[in-house]
């Protein structure tokens, strides 16, 4: 998608205890060497994977040739207090639909993405499409697979509301699953994937605990609608209009292109625009009343509030439904520098899934909103963000990788997968782990009182965080409360969700706290967490904040790896917003007691045996990478610099 959807879209959005888990985190798995399993990921490096395209390939192509696409509409049955196309009882998703020619009488499972951008935005549904389809088709179909490009209620041609992940949505989505396991060419078993907005149908599909879903791969998925956009009762500043204002005018023609342009797409190839006409009247439907109360009321609380607003809420809400009735698989992919879709998406829910017996495999690379296997995205990365983890961080393995998990969960004939994380660190180096984040990390306790404040005294000396002094910005009345600590004595791994337990004295009866832990040393962004303290215990339901009552304030920092050199110096950078949150709906002057705040870092140790390298690329000579250079004098000059190109 573009949930945060791509840089632009913020202008507009303002708008355990596991189950089958061995005691050590340490992989278990060796190299195949006798050609009864598949080939390990520690030898993948030494197979023939083209290199050289735009994403990546299987390592042979298929039998079957592709026969032409179908349109298809699917009839959807809908409560009629749902509005629009319920009331006619004419509701209908649609697809376009890849088969392979294979021989008569034989049934192929399917691959499915199913989103909102067919047609509003990307090609239509029945065109490879250049975000995820394409890649799909040219992959999958060959090897006996349908793929289906599914169009959500209220976009491409798909008719009734654009229900932003509502009961509509979520009706039409597995109508879609059961329609596609039930044709008389189908095995009957069904995977979804997709990135971002695609890769939150898969759980919504999830819920209903469908026969035919085996598996699904959530890229940047979304677990919940209320859990994008607030993070301990702090808002994202998309959050409080998202409904409304972007996806909503999915569903009106005229105002495809423009919604899609501020979502960061490419405004040169979206639709054409066309005019208002009757059939966008199946758009009026309740939420559209609705999305932009929650949205407020939402952002003056942290809280899912009135009733009305929590069954809202309530009802975007995928997680605990998708535990509770999903029986298939899950291929969990996100990127460890994704702020538009942030990893709290991933984690805890990767251990909550292992821990109800589901099989689960993880790919957690150092890239930002995302493909696994894109060069021309993962070169986008800044200083700290990723871009030291390039080149390695492009996967041209992973469309193999995703064959073989389909073979074994839809296909029914492939070997199956190994069920571990693959994770990267933020110096690009890649290793197994059991599950993430590792259950045998070591917790290490360090008090602000033992590090240095070097900015951010009050008058009394205490620190202090000021508020924000702009409600609809992110300019500070002050600067930063700033902590440096020395560093290790040993190369050190700092992975999964460290902590910072703040004791603080608010002023007034609200606050809020951005904590950001930078490497000093090198000047690079390691990771970062953010708690209104109305809800300084996590969670979804706000307390009262009493001036001048000291609480502790339970930070979670999103989940990151990294590997902090020996000697380097840490820093904690204290403010009351950052990234895209907005300032707290009520803040004022927070009072830090350093003798009783805890920063708390999760460190590991792995041998060389957990580490592995995937297909390397040269990008000096990757044909992407030499005609962005001849074109964009900047680029050229990065990629010399930091690879040693001579464009």
């Amino acid at each position: 998608m573009s949930l945060r959807a791509e840089p632009v879209i913020c202008l507009l959005l303002v708008l355990t205890t596991l189950a089958g888990c061995l005691g050590s985190d340490t992989p278990t798995e060796t190299p195949d060497t006798d050609g009864s399993a598949l080939t390990s990921v520690f030898e993948r490096n030494l197979l023939p994977f083209n290199v050289t395209s735009s994403y990546s390939h299987t390592l042979a192509g298929g039998l079957y040739n592709i026969l032409e696409p179908l349109s298809i509409d699917v009839p959807v049955a809908l409560p009629l207090d749902e509005g629009g196309a319920a009331i006619t009882q004419d509701a209908k998703v649609h697809m376009g639909l890849w088969l392979p020619d294979v021989p008569e009488g034989t049934k192929v499972p399917v691959v499915a993405d199913i989103g909102p951008y067919y047609s509003d935005g990307d090609v239509d549904a029945t065109t490879p499409a250049r975000r995820l389809g394409g890649f799909l088709i040219e992959n999958l179909v060959p090897q006996g697979y349908a793929v289906a490009q599914v169009s959500v209620f209220g976009t491409g041609q798909a008719n009734h509301c654009m229900d932003l992940m509502g009961l509509s949505e979520q009706l039409g989505i597995d109508a879609a699953v059961t329609y596609l396991g039930t044709q008389d060419w189908s095995n009957g078993n069904v995977g979804l994937i997709g990135r971002s907005y695609d890769g939150s149908t898969p759980w919504q599909a999830a819920m209903f605990g469908n026969e035919h879903l085996k598996t699904i791969v959530p890229i940047s998925g979304l677990i919940g609608m209320h859990e994008l956009m607030w993070r301990n009762g702090s808002a994202e500043f998309r959050g409080p209009i998202m409904h409304n204002v972007v996806y909503g005018t999915f569903g009106i023609d005229s105002a495809d292109v423009n919604a899609f342009a501020i979502l960061g797409g490419d405004a040169t190839k979206a639709v054409t625009v066309n005019e208002f006409d009757e059939d966008d009247l199946d758009t009026l439907c309740k939420d559209y009343a609705l999305g932009p109360a929650v949205g407020a009321a939402a952002y003056a609380t942290g809280d899912w509030a009135a009733p009305e607003v929590n069954d809202y809420w309530k009802e975007r809400y995928f997680l605990d439904r998708a535990l509770a009735n999903y029986k298939g698989s899950v291929y969990f992919i996100h990127g460890l520098q994704d702020w538009n879709v942030d990893p709290h998406m991933a984690f805890p829910a990767y251990q909550q899934l292992q821990g109800k017996g589901i099989e689960v495999k993880g790919l957690f690379g150092q890239w930002n909103h995302m493909y696994p296997d894109r060069p021309s995205e993962h070169v986008n990365a800044g200083e700290g963000r990723g871009r030291e983890a390039f080149p390695e961080s492009v996967r041209f393995d992973w469309a193999q990788d995703l064959l073989e998990w389909f073979d074994h969960y839809l296909m029914g004939t492939g070997t199956k997968p190994p069920l571990h994380a693959e994770v990267q660190d933020n110096q690009g180096a890649w290793r197994i782990e059991a599950t993430y984040p590792p259950t045998d990390a070591t917790w290490n306790l360090i008090k602000l009182s033992e590090g240095e404040l070097v900015q951010g005294a009050g008058p009394t000396g205490d620190p202090v965080v000021k508020p924000a002094s702009n409600t609809l910005g992110f300019e500070e009345s002050g600067e930063p409360v700033v902590y440096t600590f020395p560093g290790f004595d040993n190369d050190t791994r700092i992975v999964g969700t460290p902590r910072f337990h703040a004791t603080v004295t608010p002023t007034g009866p609200g606050g809020q706290l951005f904590a950001e832990l930078v490497d000093k040393t090198d000047g690079l962004r390691l990771g970062h967490a953010v708690m209104d303290l109305r809800f300084a215990d996590g969670g979804n339901t706000m307390k009262p904040v009493t001036p001048g009552k000291a609480i502790v304030a339970k930070m979670e920092f999103e989940a990151f790896d990294v590997l902090l050199p020996a000697g380097h110096e840490l820093e904690l950078r204290i403010s009351a917003t950052g990234e895209d949150y907005l300032p707290a709906a009520v803040s004022d002057p927070v009072i830090i007691d350093p003798a009783e705040s805890v920063l708390k870092l999760s460190t590991i140790e792995r041998g060389a045996e957990a580490f592995f390298t995937p297909p390397a690329w040269d990008v000096c000579t990757h044909p992407d990478m030499v005609s962005r250079a001849g074109n964009n004098e900047n680029f050229a000059k990065r990629l010399n610099e930091d690879h040693g190109c001579a464009f």
